[in-house]
C-alpha cells in the first residue's frame, strides 16, 4: 500500500491529553478502513504564521500511514468535519523517515 504523511493542526486550547486522544481517534478511523499508522509525532504547540479561526497557536501532529487512498480519504473527511482541527495536509511519500522528520530532529539537537 502507498505511504502518506499527514500533518494536522489542532486548536490551541486543547490540553496535551486531549490532543493525544484526538490523534488516537484518527488512528482508529484509519485502522478501521484497512490502513495502519506507522509513526505518530507530536510536534507540540507552535505559533502559526497567521491567525486561523482566531487562533494564534496550534498543536501540530504528524502521521506516517500505510493505507489505501480510501482509508486516507475517510480520515481526511473526519478531520474536515471535526471542530478541533484547524488545518490538515496529506502528501504521498516514498519511505517513512527512520530517524524522524526534520521537526523532531531539529528539536532534539537544540
Amino acid at each position: 500500500m502507498p505511504l502518506y504523511e499527514t500533518v494536522m493542526i489542532a486548536r490551541q486550547d486543547l490540553s496535551s491529553k486531549q490532543t493525544e486522544e484526538l490523534a488516537k481517534s484518527f488512528e482508529d478511523i484509519l485502522s478501521n478502513n484497512g490502513g495502519k499508522v506507522v509513526n505518530t509525532e507530536h510536534w507540540g504547540l507552535r505559533t502559526l504564521a497567521y491567525r486561523i479561526n482566531k487562533n494564534r497557536k496550534g498543536h501540530y501532529i504528524c502521521f506516517h500511514t500505510d493505507t489505501a487512498s480510501e482509508g486516507l480519504l475517510e480520515m481526511e473527511r473526519n478531520m474536515r468535519l471535526h471542530d478541533d482541527v484547524l488545518r490538515y495536509m496529506s502528501v504521498k511519500i516514498d519511505e517513512v523517515p527512520e530517524d524522524g522528520t526534520v521537526m523532531v530532529r531539529s528539536s532534539d539537537a537544540a
